[in-house]
């Protein structure tokens, strides 16, 4: 978050001399306690300072970037996935082509007979096969699929910001969110790029909990 002069100004006072009053600061800025009562009030619930009834006021010691990076910290998977978009092994190549129209989704998890992970199926994927001569409608996508264990996937309690890493150094535009089953992976959800602006919205507007 980006502080006011004022706010800053109080933030240096405290640093100085704290524990110090709410009284004390105003007199140092030359203003009334009511006048700083709205500038101290977010300098507490942010976390630059500590109020401790008869005391006064404390310095934390946290900076800017330190309470940005306990945000992003808080930032997990789980509160930011989708519903994933799966098809089994057996679907055709055509049924895919027309899931990922139907769901908007740039790829598609691929589950086995037990429901669990076993590849995932991208647009390059499809087009490629589609350049080919061969008939999109008999073509299973487990023929054309990217296979486990060359798989990126996570998991609910993973940090949204390890998945933006994942998605920018694989350069891909989706992971599923997996949970172990067995000895498999069972999908229960996505995160995508758009779920990741998401949650840096989030943050940007002061939404994290």
């Amino acid at each position: 978050m980006e502080l006011n002069d004022r706010q800053n100004k109080i933030i240096e006072i405290v640093k100085k001399e704290e524990p110090i009053t709410g009284e004390q600061i105003a007199e140092h800025l030359h203003v009334t306690r009511a006048t700083l009562r709205p500038d101290l009030t977010i300098l507490t619930m942010a976390g630059f300072l500590d109020a401790r009834p008869r005391v006064g006021y404390f310095y934390t010691g946290q900076t800017t970037a330190k309470l940005l990076a306990d945000q992003i910290e808080k930032m997990k998977v789980n509160d930011y996935l989708s519903l994933p978009a799966v098809v089994r092994e057996s679907s055709s190549a055509y049924d895919a082509v027309c899931m990922m129209f139907l769901e908007d989704v740039g790829s598609l998890f691929v589950v086995d007979k037990k429901g669990l992970l076993s590849g995932v199926l991208s647009r390059k994927d499809l087009l490629r096969m589609a350049i080919g001569s061969q008939d999109m409608n008999h073509v299973p996508v487990s023929v054309i699929m990217s296979r486990m264990p060359n798989i990126t996937y996570c998991q609910s309690g993973d940090r949204v910001a390890d998945v933006a890493e994942l998605l920018i150094s694989r350069e891909i535009d989706a992971v599923p969110v997996v949970r172990r089953k067995g000895a498999g992976l069972e999908v229960i959800g996505r995160m995508t790029k758009t779920n990741v602006t998401r949650a840096f919205m989030d943050l940007a507007k002061g939404q994290i909990k």
